[in-house]
């Protein structure tokens, strides 16, 4: 799976015109450099060592990435929230720095990892901002423990399959990102010539979940954000309107000019967006 998507990558990005992008959701930003952590380590979780790094005090804000990304994306928000937040990233489970097991790939395993985790750093409750795949991790700890978050902000995130758009795969800037974490990957994990099988785990995920049902959703009494850029990849505005109305009190904020990768294109925009919803 991984070495076809590579091969879809390289032949897509070859095939680009060379003029530059005329519009920030037409580019992938490097992430910032991520500031000096008080504190990073391996969390034993559920099976596997949990990559994990804090930063800041006040507050507490757990920062969830997306499907095969890493938490170096979120370079910009910790340098901002960490001014006045206890700010985790980690690794979700194989993942960047994180091992993994043998065990089959599901929300509700890596929503697990996430809680254990926050039991290992004795963290109560916290707000939680998810992107993509962390934004469906973060509406299972709303809907099966709710106690356990203040805030959810979650962008880029779908409750069923079909909220993905069909094509997010023809899309050039998604197979920048697709071939871009593949070379992280081979950096910085425990098993880096493992992508593939990576890749193949996590997709058998993806193929069937999430699954969750109305009454799953309007089970939800987290304060929540539901949010997406005008121009993303890989959700469709016609679901994220439906989470929206779905969730009871779920607020709608739409990122303009932005595409799946918001936290990259605007981060200025995007870290006043967190703030207004997390600190008000």
């Amino acid at each position: 799976m991984a070495a076809v998507l590579k091969i879809f990558c390289a032949l897509l990005l070859l095939s680009a015109a060379p003029a530059r992008a005329a519009e920030r959701w037409q580019e992938l930003p490097e992430p910032a450099p991520l500031p000096q952590a008080a504190k990073t380590g391996k969390a034993p979780v559920n099976g596997i060592e949990l990559y994990y790094a804090i930063y800041g005090s006040g507050p507490p804000v757990l920062l969830i990435h997306g499907g095969l990304g890493y938490s170096e994306v979120w370079g910009a928000q910790v340098a901002d929230l960490s001014r006045d937040h206890t700010v985790i990233v980690a690794d979700s489970r194989g993942h960047g720095r994180s091992t993994r097991n043998a065990e089959p790939y599901s929300y509700d395993l890596m929503s697990s990892d996430y809680l254990a985790l926050l039991d290992y750093l004795k963290i109560e409750k916290t707000a939680l901002v998810g992107w993509s795949d962390g934004g469906i991790i973060g509406l299972d700890i709303a809907i099966h423990h709710p106690e356990r978050l203040t805030k959810l902000f979650a962008q880029a995130a779908n409750s069923k399959v079909d909220g993905v758009i069909p094509t997010v795969m023809e899309d050039k800037i998604f197979a920048a990102y697709i071939e871009k974490a593949g070379e992280v990957y081979n950096k910085i994990s425990p098993t880096p010539t493992e992508y593939d099988a990576f890749v193949t785990q996590i997709s058998n995920m993806w193929a069937s979940q999430p699954n969750w049902s109305d009454n799953d959703l309007k089970k939800i009494t987290t304060p929540t954000a539901i949010v997406l850029g005008d121009h993303d990849e890989a959700i469709s505005r016609k679901h994220t309107d439906y989470l929206a109305k779905t969730i009871p009190g779920a607020k709608l904020m739409i990122l303009e000019n932005t595409s799946h990768f918001a936290m990259l294109q605007d981060p200025e925009g995007y870290n006043k967006t967190v703030r207004e919803f997390i600190d008000q």
